[in-house]
């Protein structure tokens, strides 16, 4: 067995483990580790626990020390000097005419590296822009490439719900998401209605998605035959899976609504799933 500890650099950012040894670590804390960008400043987010050398993917990284005041500072003075340097690196950017959307910036604590976030839609020849941002900042650059997953959850904003986008205000790792998900929740497949702000389909229908998955295994779908209370063999025309009410169709036309358990399934309709259902590809139908 092995003591770890799981340690975070953003608000909501994921999850990384540690070696705590020989430290005493409750959530809360600010540790100073070793990360392979350099030295960081990081919060503990979940508490020591033992776990089986076997189920480490990897050699874990010591904690360093307990941050202090002076670690502290830094880390709020290298906050304040990314804000400027983010305004230089723009205008670097701009003079270099290059098709990239700059994100976000940050300094390691140590000082000694600065990481420059971006978007791009292909391959960016930077070559001549770090010569400028090394000149400019004088110290090591790294330039990160990020999808539009990532890139929103740099930039955050509103979703269609109305709220903030899951993945700053709570999710923090991206999981799979499919148009297969969004059409068994019943979902209009238009671009408008199962896009995220990243172009993507939205996170909270991989996430919702097991919720549909127990209600679909209860109740009539889509093209199933049902008996209902008025009528034998009649087709299942719509769902409600939230409201769990369903609406039928029988031999005369005559549309009916029911609550699911009202009515018994006497024949299942099996959808054909397309390679396309199973892509997180967005398209406007």
């Amino acid at each position: 067995m092995i003591k770890i500890v799981g340690i975070t650099f953003k608000e909501v950012g994921k999850i990384y483990w540690f070696d705590p040894t020989p430290f005493d670590l409750n959530v809360g804390d600010k540790v100073v580790v070793e990360t392979v960008r350099g030295l960081e400043l990081g919060q503990v987010t979940q508490p020591i626990k033992e776990v089986e050398n076997d189920n480490l993917e990897h050699e874990l990284k010591p904690v360093i020390r307990i941050a202090n005041k002076y670690d502290l500072k830094n880390y709020e003075d290298n906050l304040e000097k990314a804000k400027k340097a983010l305004v230089d690196c723009e205008k670097i950017i701009k003079r270099h005419k290059l098709e990239m959307k700059l994100l976000d910036c940050e300094y390691t604590l140590d000082h000694q590296k600065i990481i420059i976030y971006y978007n791009a839609e292909g391959r960016v020849d930077f070559r001549e822009l770090l010569k400028d941002l090394a000149s400019e900042f004088r110290v090591r650059i790294e330039l990160r490439q990020v999808g539009p997953r990532e890139g929103a959850k740099f930039l955050g904003g509103i979703g269609p719900c109305g709220r903030m986008i899951c993945c700053k205000s709570h999710l923090r790792e991206f999981d799979l998401v499919t148009m297969k998900m969004a059409k068994d929740q019943g979902m209009t497949l238009s671009a408008a209605k199962v896009a995220g702000l990243c172009g993507k389909l939205m996170c909270c229908i991989g996430y919702e998605s097991p919720i549909y998955e127990e209600i679909r295994r209860r109740i009539p779908l889509v093209g199933d035959i049902v008996n209902t209370p008025k009528c034998n063999n009649c087709r299942v025309i719509s769902v409600d899976f939230l409201r769990e009410r369903i609406k039928t169709i029988d031999s005369e036309e005559k549309i009916d609504e029911w609550e699911a358990k009202e009515v018994i399934k006497v024949q299942s309709h099996k959808e054909e799933v397309t390679e396309k259902d199973l892509t997180d590809d967005v398209i406007d139908e």
